[in-house]
């Protein structure tokens, strides 16, 4: 039984393997949209896919179990909204207050970025190189504690160098490339917004980004009691508190309550300050990508729907051109499953080449963007290729259903007659 239903497949498939390469031209025009469709799917979900891989990794590295406490739940070193600044800032002071208060954070760390707005342009500059490309940003000496980040080159610095209020940094990778490609970094000084630095470190390569990109790679970081002292009207101050494995969430709303004492918000007002965590910026900026896949599916499906369309016109005419081999089946004794099968074999091949070829151009066209476009991710997983072709499979069946009823409802008289 079983070879005898293999037999039959390979015969179906043979016959629409000779069908569609007897007329190569006009077939491959009918899966030109189906092939158009599945390479746009398959190649945004595969950048999709690795950006998204990116983003998590990007913010995982800030500390599983950390909360970050700033004026808005977003980039603090991006210009705030009018209704943003109307906001009172976060005090560095909170600091202590949440570490005194709440039981389930184990340590915090204050941060404070230094901005254009503020201080007027920000550039690092040192003999002969100069580089604008620079996150500035202040931060207490156990940063490292709660969020901890390698370090390739010599040493951060210590408390006792931020207690002084010293003028040393720690630089980026990216930074550090920039105004030292010679690779001689370690007690050169840095001119940085007007004031010189000593450079006492380097940080490694971070890891994951938007895009390939990491904007740990372009900071620029001193002592927070430094930049206190030269940067006093500075205001973009946030707090991380790193709560205990498994207290997070009851550590987020404890230190949310808390702000909203210390800053008398309103009982029935928002919160006005921004407090989140690695995992929920993660889920917001999934929904973004989501919007994308969505967005892209649905023009997508428009070329995969005119190819449909021609997949199923294409076996409407192939029906007409071969009603009398239809009628000479049957009077041979085909049934009409038989007739339906070797129709439907002939749509499934169509498509199911289309699908091929489009993921294969969605591949090459995925690993070209890598080569030409480093910071865009490059990866195809395995999910895209198989949603790919099964979609376009998928296509053949549902559009070449009605040729293949049509033709298994042929009369075999009036075929055989038909000329």
């Amino acid at each position: 039984m079983r070879g005898t239903f293999a037999n039959l497949a390979g015969e179906n498939l043979g016959m629409a393997l000779s069908a569609v390469w007897t007329h190569r031209f006009r077939s491959g025009l009918t899966i030109l949209g189906i092939v158009i469709g599945i390479t746009t799917v398959v190649t945004v979900g595969s950048l999709t896919s690795g950006l998204k891989k990116g983003i998590e990794t990007f913010f995982l590295e800030f500390g599983p179990d950390n909360i970050f406490v700033q004026r808005v739940a977003r980039d603090p070193n991006a210009p705030l909204t009018p209704k943003e600044a109307k906001r009172k800032p976060i005090k560095p002071e909170y600091a202590a207050m949440i570490k005194q208060s709440v039981p389930d954070v184990v340590d915090v760390s204050t941060w404070v970025y230094i901005t254009s707005e503020m201080n007027g342009p920000i550039t690092a500059r040192v003999p002969g190189f100069e580089t604008d490309n620079i996150f500035f940003v202040g931060s207490s000496a156990n940063s490292l504690e709660i969020a901890p980040r390698e370090i390739a080159q010599g040493r951060f610095y210590t408390p006792d160098e931020e207690a002084r209020g010293m003028r040393v940094c720690v630089l980026g990778s990216q930074v550090a490339e920039a105004l030292f490609p010679d690779g001689k970094v370690l007690g050169r000084t840095v001119t940085v917004a007007g004031g010189e630095y000593t450079v006492l470190g380097v940080f490694a390569k971070a890891k994951g980004g938007f895009f390939g990109q990491n904007g740990q790679d372009t900071q620029v970081m001193i002592p927070l009691a430094t930049a206190r002292q030269h940067f006093p009207n500075e205001d973009r101050y946030g707090v991380t508190a790193k709560a205990k494995p498994g207290k997070k969430d009851d550590a987020q709303e404890e230190i949310r309550q808390l702000l909203r004492r210390v800053r008398h918000t309103p009982k029935d007002a928002e919160d006005d300050f921004g407090i989140t965590t690695a995992d929920q910026i993660v889920k917001q900026l999934d929904k973004i990508l989501n919007v994308v896949v969505l967005v892209s599916l649905a023009l997508s499906s428009l070329g995969l729907l005119v190819g449909g369309i021609g997949v199923m016109n294409i076996m409407l005419v192939s029906v007409t051109e071969r009603t009398k081999e239809i009628g000479i089946r049957k009077a041979l004794g085909a049934r009409k499953t038989d007739i339906v099968t070797q129709f439907l074999m002939e749509a499934i091949t169509l498509t199911g080449l289309g699908g091929v070829l489009g993921v294969g151009v969605a591949v090459l066209l995925t690993m070209l963007i890598g080569i030409f476009v480093p910071a865009l991710p490059s990866t195809v997983p395995t999910w895209a290729v198989s949603m790919g072709f099964g979609v376009s499979v998928s296509i053949g069946l549902f559009f070449g259903t009605w040729p293949a009823m049509k033709a298994a409802g042929l009369d075999p008289v009036d075929a055989l007659r038909y000329e």
